[in-house]
């Protein structure tokens, strides 16, 4: 503990301490505006932040709840039992942080945290001059930035031709057209985590074509970021996997340093680049960058903003999921992140502030209908409640635009502090080349495994999901969901792993997941992550009782063995 420091961050007078009911108790620090959630349980206490882990939403009394041991998220009704500090819905999903109490000698109590300091503040710099176009950042696309940092050139994120999940997402902005130049000349490039809107295979083939050897960093993840490169086919000799919370020097004047994200540590990370001293935070689509801990009044802070990168509740049918209910919601949701982010950036007040990472369109005709209901945040809109309440100058990025920092530090009204594109070059992508991208996924609908039903107990069986009380139903479709002709409608009973004809007599959660052929084909046949089912929109789900399935998802969206399914020796058996 010698290299931690304490935060009081609550006293309760022996008054107060007197006054605890069992049970749970709400507190305010009335100077700091925190608040707190104390249980009492006879003489033990325990005590958190009343903050929800998901997206940091309060807590208040869950009426549900007959034992007085738990507690409902404003925000989305996630539940947290306070008694034992873990989370009750999502079922098996997270833990709450606990904070230390301390009685003092008069029976009075203080509520610690144990911090420790920021990664970022060792070796600190203090700022450096910076020349008129030494530092310049440009927008390429959705997530990826290319940066000029003195002699140095780094590219975040690119995903510059080709579709995401599968074939739901494509690019709403036309890049550069000097985008695989710029990559091609970058010194190194960061890879915040394995979406494919991030790690973009169709781009890094096309980049690992000319320059295999361009040196890659990524986090050092539970889930590996390049967890498929082999079987990606994509020729890259030079990735490298950095510690978390550690600088990584580049040359004298540039270093950087990548951070886990709170909610889904196994995948997400996020990232600081310091040049002469000045930092640019890029937090990604992180939902609780570093645990809420982020450096204050850096040089320029990037962030996620659109929303709507989930099925949910588009792809969802039946009970409350009426049209009118899904628009409400969306809504709803999307002015709730808007605020989120406003927040979050007048809290860490960057001098410049750019919402990217949510430039995507679902524009195959075939999803008409998510894109129509899919409704994303405005970034323009962001920006302008940015700027009602702080001083924080932002910009919103159009393909090829420059912001040269040191102008934009020095007077964010002069002229030349962003470069916009020339007059005349398209912004927006109106024609996308689906074929290819088709073409592969159809390939997998004639493949020999799927000439034999074995295939749906080898793939379960692979994927290694179990003991949980649910029932899904699997129905393979056409682009419109109907039932595929001659394609498979199954029940997979996840208690004991079992594929029974009808639906067990025992009390079970049932979800039913139709599934377009061609990419539930792909994703079985190369054992791929179902991110491209449930976040590409590929699916259209039911479920009763109207549960998330935290475990069943979390399990086919992260944690699938990394080797693919041994098709080979099925097809020999098969024989």
């Amino acid at each position: 503990l010698l290299d931690r420091f304490t935060e009081i961050l609550l006293c309760l007078s022996p008054v107060e301490v007197a006054n605890l009911k069992e049970g749970i108790n709400f507190f305010r620090n009335k100077s700091t505006g925190q608040d707190y959630i104390l249980y009492k349980s006879k003489t033990r206490l325990k005590a958190c932040k009343n903050m929800c882990k998901h997206q940091g939403g309060l807590f208040i009394k869950d009426i549900e709840d007959l034992d007085g041991r738990s507690v409902r998220c404003t925000k989305h009704n996630w539940k947290l039992d306070v008694s034992t500090m873990k989370y009750t819905n999502p079922p098996g999903s997270f833990c709450q942080d606990e904070l230390v109490v301390e009685m003092d000698e008069e029976n009075g109590l203080l509520l610690l945290e144990l911090n420790p300091p920021n990664p970022w503040d060792s070796e600190p710099r203090a700022p450096e001059h910076l020349a008129f176009g030494e530092v310049q950042v440009t927008y390429l696309t959705h997530a990826c930035m290319d940066l000029k940092l003195g002699d140095k050139r780094m590219v975040f994120d690119p995903w510059l031709m080709g579709p995401a999940f599968a074939r739901g997402w494509w690019l709403l902005h036309e890049p550069p057209s000097d985008w695989l130049e710029r990559l091609c000349r970058a010194d190194l490039i960061y890879i915040s985590h394995m979406h494919s809107d991030h790690l973009s295979y169709p781009t890094l083939k096309k980049l690992a074509e000319r320059r295999p050897d361009i040196p890659i960093y990524v986090g050092n993840t539970e889930r590996p970021v390049f967890w498929n490169l082999n079987q990606s086919g994509v020729q890259l000799t030079n990735i490298n996997v950095v510690p978390f919370g550690i600088w990584q020097q580049v040359d004298e004047n540039l270093r950087f340093m990548i951070l886990m994200d709170g909610i889904h540590p196994e995948m997400d990370t996020c990232i600081i680049v310091e040049y002469k001293g000045h930092k640019i935070l890029n937090t990604v689509d992180c939902t609780r960058p570093n645990g809420g801990r982020l450096p204050e009044n850096v040089a320029l802070m990037m962030s996620d903003f659109a929303g709507g990168a989930s099925g949910f509740p588009m792809t969802f049918s039946g009970g409350k999921f009426t049209e009118e209910w899904k628009a409400q919601f969306i809504k709803t949701e999307r002015k709730k992140l808007l605020n989120y982010k406003a927040r979050l950036v007048k809290k860490l007040q960057p001098r410049i502030y750019c919402p990217f990472a949510g430039y995507f369109v679902e524009s195959h005709p075939s999803d008409k209908y998510i894109k129509e209901t899919n409704i994303k945040n405005d970034p323009d809109e962001l920006n302008n409640l940015i700027r009602k309440n702080s001083d924080v100058v932002t910009w919103t990025p159009r393909p090829g635009a420059t912001l040269d920092l040191s102008r934009m530090l020095k007077d964010p009204t002069d002229s030349k502090g962003i470069i916009e594109p020339p007059e005349g070059t398209k912004i927006y992508k109106d024609s996308w080349d689906f074929g290819p991208y088709l073409e592969i996924l159809n390939a997998a609908v004639g493949d020999a495994i799927f000439l034999h039903s074995s295939w749906i107990k080898e793939y379960f069986t692979w994927a290694g999901f179990k003991d949980y009380n649910l029932v899904v139903r699997m129905i393979e479709t056409d682009e419109d969901f109907s039932p595929f002709p001659g394609g498979y409608d199954y029940l997979v009973d996840f208690l004991d792993l079992s594929f029974p004809k009808e639906r067990p007599s025992r009390e079970h959660a049932y979800e039913e997941i139709r599934s377009r052929v061609d990419v539930i084909r792909h994703v079985v046949k190369n054992g791929l992550l179902w991110d491209d089912l449930y976040i590409g929109f590929q699916t259209r789900l039911q479920r009763n009782p109207d549960i998330y399935h935290h475990l069943f998802w979390n399990h086919f969206q992260i944690k699938l063995p990394l080797t693919p399914p041994n098709w080979r020796s099925f097809l020999m058996h098969c024989g």
